[in-house]
């Protein structure tokens, strides 16, 4: 059984995502729901097969012994660029493919508010991009280093596990360095791009306090520092980024946060009854305003973070906001806007037009 001939079927049939596992068949994630495929059960010599597809060196091998699992990237000339997750589930081999276009979409065609274009284009700062798993976080961060790749002459470092997009310097230098193979980890990475002459950074994903504290210091110093959190809004990352460190710690951290914080765009993905795309994008966006600062700075006004999401002012939006939007443009479904609404009552009476 041909890897390949797997994953073009898969693009074929317009699958986010591609599940194997030893004794059953693969599995395709379109528009949000698996479907199985007309392949036969994948054998263990099948999946001994793949693994030696994915040409793994020893360090990546022996870390995959280790740790049980390893995140690499995998490319198939002429289909597309993937993000594979391979792990062992009841003692033998599985993996995930997500698969990721050469192509980087532009924000325009991820149907993202032109106020993301803005934030792209800030000069220095902290930009949090969040959600949860498969929310197109990566594309997201993708998108806006392409945007700033294409307009502006920049250095931009981006430290990632695995490497996922791959940008082609335009405008700008774009170095792209991988976890455990151009760094040690995501702290180390960042620590180094510092000494490389940023101005741009992207950092996969801030796992740890000591990656949040430099990328922090990072923004503090004048650049413009980019990453990804799973949280589900934005309320909740700055909690969580507080709370990642000791009590002693925090009013420090909650300091910093304020003085460098330019947005959260929290997002998630929605099944769209448009013919156009399988799934759409609904944000939440929340910009450093004096009003947010201050709201970080003093725990006692947290309240005050959703006050500004409702408020909408200088281009912020709750999530409702958001579905209300792509349900009148007939994007999804009534149920689909209630359903990942945070306040499914209000929302309902607001597409009837009671208030």
């Amino acid at each position: 059984m041909q890897i390949k001939e797997i994953l073009k079927d898969a693009i074929e049939h317009k699958a986010s995502d591609i599940h194997l596992k030893v004794g059953a068949k693969p599995k395709y994630r379109i528009a949000g729901d698996i479907q199985e495929s007309n392949f036969n059960a994948i054998s263990a010599s099948d999946f001994e097969a793949i693994l030696d597809s994915f040409e793994l060196t020893s360090y990546q091998m022996d870390k995959l012994i280790k740790n049980r699992q390893i995140d690499i990237g995998f490319g198939v000339e002429g289909v597309g660029r993937f993000r594979v997750n391979v792990f062992f589930q009841r003692g033998v081999y599985a993996c995930v493919f997500r698969f990721l276009p050469y192509k980087i979409p532009t924000l325009e065609e991820l149907g993202l508010p032109d106020v993301v274009k803005e934030i792209a284009l800030k000069p220095r700062g902290l930009v949090l991009v969040t959600g949860v798993t498969g929310s197109g976080k990566s594309t997201t961060l993708a998108s806006m280093i392409n945007l700033i790749n294409e307009q502006k002459a920049k250095n931009i470092i981006t430290i990632e596990d695995p490497i996922e997009y791959i940008f082609h310097d335009q405008k700008s230098i774009v170095i792209q360095r991988q976890v455990g193979f151009d760094c040690i980890d995501f702290a180390w990475g960042l620590k180094g791009a510092l000494r490389e002459d940023p101005d741009v950074i992207m950092v996969g994903e801030m796992r740890d306090a000591e990656t949040i504290k430099t990328a922090l210091e990072a923004a503090e110093t004048g650049h413009l520092v980019l990453s990804t959190l799973h949280t589900l809004n934005a309320v909740e990352t700055v909690n969580r980024i507080v709370s990642t460190f000791d009590y002693k710690d925090q009013k420090q951290v909650r300091n910093q946060l304020s003085n460098v914080i330019q947005a959260i765009i929290s997002q998630r993905l929605i099944k769209s009854i448009s013919k156009e795309k399988d799934r759409v994008v609904a944000t939440e966006i929340l910009l450093g305003t004096d009003f947010v600062r201050d709201a970080i700075l003093d725990p006692q006004k947290s309240s005050d973070l959703s006050k500004a999401l409702v408020l909408g002012t200088q281009g912020m939006r709750t999530f409702d906001y958001s579905l209300m939007e792509l349900y009148n443009n007939g994007l999804i479904s009534l149920d689909s806007a209630l359903e990942f609404a945070n306040n499914p009552n209000d929302l309902s009476l607001k597409l009837k037009g009671i208030y």
